[in-house]
């Protein structure tokens, strides 16, 4: 029977001396039980599939607003991305693909609905109340927010992953220093691989939806380098195909590119760096998973075309606004009368902040759900 200690026998025997093992966790904040058949992070990433705002992902979007179609990513499709690239790169590094799982799946909970202009809008709001960050928001969710256990709030998870949420980096996120995870310069290789498969799945399926929504002109992609690199591979290898297919090669071709290359890149440096456990993984001078210089340059050039091109376009812009509007005005109109909010939530003000408890409700809520309660708050004939 292959039970938690076999597997934490395997994870000893296969897994890289410098991969975090599920033996080796600090553990949770509140005392459980191990379970019998799951590790701590296997346990972890069934928690996050279950628990309510994973499910809001579905409907929480990044560029393209939740009414403009069904294709475009969401925030659930674009973490199921992140999962299985971030798994991909953790299994040939023999690092701990449960926790990479575990946190790639976690990674966006704290996401705002509308995506980033949600975000900067909820932090302009915040300002002298606490702020607001989404990592920061992420660990609140499955630390506080997420009620399903009657000894605890939260869904008490491994600190690793606690530790990976908030320290989650990219071109796009910059997370805030943190008393209780100081110890450490940097989190867990896991974490740093979910870091790097974020970014591939953002540019690539931005570019992606670009396309297909027709905001990208395809082009002027001629003079981006990655892009005619993998053109020319796949129109030398198919000399006749559908505009639409092509596309889908193009963007499997990138990510391919992309993946290999931090592979390569992360195998070499630790080798160089002489890495032999996790203690001189997270107290390296500098990160150790990453693109290689040739392919980072490369990468800052496609996400500077996507900039300009796609996140500066003008319907973009519209709906940016739109989305500020919407954020700005709930906010002041719950601010301005908390009684407006669901019991739940009404509650929590007697205790703590009101403007805190206004952003957690918001911060929570989806493209479609924030639409709809803009409509029932300032609409004179929309039901209650």
């Amino acid at each position: 029977m292959f039970n938690r200690q076999e597997i934490e026998k395997f994870e000893k025997k296969f897994l890289s001396s410098y991969a975090m093992k599920s033996k080796d966790s600090r553990g949770r904040k509140h005392h459980e039980s191990e379970h019998p058949y799951r590790t701590a992070f296997q346990r972890d990433r069934d928690r996050i599939i279950h628990c309510t705002a994973f499910r809001r992902l579905e409907y929480k979007t990044q560029v393209f607003v939740n009414y403009e179609g069904d294709y475009y990513r969401t925030r659930l499709t674009h973490t199921l991305e992140v999962a299985q690239i971030a798994k991909t790169i953790a299994r040939t590094l023999r690092l701990n693909e449960d926790l990479v799982e575990a946190i790639s799946l976690a990674h966006d909970l704290g996401h705002t609905p509308f995506g980033h202009a949600g975000e900067e809008t909820l932090r302009q709001l915040m300002q002298g109340h606490g702020g607001f960050e989404h990592n920061r928001q992420g660990l609140r969710v499955v630390d506080y927010l997420e009620e399903r256990y009657p000894d605890f709030k939260g869904l008490n998870l491994s600190w690793e992953v606690r530790e990976g949420i908030l320290k989650h980096v990219t071109a796009y996120d910059h997370p805030e220093e943190s008393n209780e995870f100081k110890q450490h310069r940097f989190p867990t290789l896991e974490a740093q691989v979910v870091d790097l498969a974020d970014e591939i799945a953002y540019d690539n399926h931005d570019l992606d939806d670009g396309i297909t929504s027709r905001f990208i002109d395809v082009r002027p992609l001629s003079n981006i380098e990655l892009w005619r690199q993998a053109e020319e591979k796949i129109s030398k290898k198919y000399s006749r195909l559908k505009d639409e297919i092509k596309k889908y090669q193009i963007i499997k071709f990138l990510i391919n590119l992309q993946v290999q290359d931090v592979i390569k890149h992360t195998d070499q440096k630790l080798k160089k760096a002489d890495i032999h456990s996790l203690d001189d993984a997270k107290n390296y001078k500098e990160r150790l998973v990453g693109f290689s210089p040739e392919i980072a340059k490369k990468c800052a050039q496609l996400r500077e075309f996507l900039n300009q091109n796609l996140y500066q376009h003008y319907k973009v812009v519209r709906m940016s606004n739109k989305a500020r509007r919407f954020i700005q005005e709930l906010f002041q109109c719950y601010i301005s009368n908390p009684k407006q909010l669901p019991p739940t939530s009404l509650a929590r003000v007697k205790k703590e902040n009101v403007h805190r408890v206004v952003c957690d409700y918001i911060a929570g809520m989806t493209d479609r759900y924030a639409q709809n309660e803009y409509r029932r708050l300032f609409q004179p004939y929309e039901e209650k």
